[in-house]
């Protein structure tokens, strides 16, 4: 059995550090799915075909990958995909007590799916998707923070 695996998120947009995690979890997984969430209730800050289009460029070199979108719970989605397990980042102490509430939630939701924990590289630690918006907002530098494809849209659409 191919050990599959979901990395859930809103990709909004994708930085380094998602990259980072998916770069590392792809030697651990015969195939990762990155699940890009449509959330209804969130105003996003990119379309989610930008979305799909700068995570596609941003993991080009990666084989055992498959982007796609989705708007259901999460457990759903992971069983459509036939996947196992649900890769999760942790960068600090908040994100932990809210991940492991929802690991609860999803494990209760569908017992066969696990979810796993994954730190990020130190130079990633305190990169998120809410505070690239933030600096963009404020017309700061993002180039260290993100993947070319994204510094590429943005320049485009700025």
């Amino acid at each position: 059995m191919k050990k599959i695996a979901i990395y859930p998120g809103s990709f909004d947009p994708i930085t380094n550090g998602h990259v980072d995690l998916i770069k590392r979890a792809s030697k651990l997984f015969d195939k990762i799915i990155i699940g890009v969430a449509q959330n209804s209730k969130k105003k996003a800050f990119l379309s989610i075909n930008d979305r799909i289009d700068t995570i596609t460029t941003a993991l080009e070199d990666i084989n055992n990958i498959r982007i796609l979108s989705f708007d259901t719970l999460l457990v759903d989605f992971a069983s459509l995909q036939n996947a196992q397990v649900i890769l999760r980042g942790l960068r600090t102490i908040s994100d932990f007590e809210y991940e492991y509430q929802l690991s609860g939630i999803n494990k209760h939701l569908n017992p066969n799916i696990e979810t796993l924990f994954i730190t990020p590289t130190e130079q990633y630690a305190n990169v998120s998707s809410s505070l690239i918006k933030e600096i963009i907002a404020l017309k700061g530098d993002i180039n260290v923070f993100v993947p070319a494809s994204v510094k590429t849209l943005l320049k485009h659409r700025l």
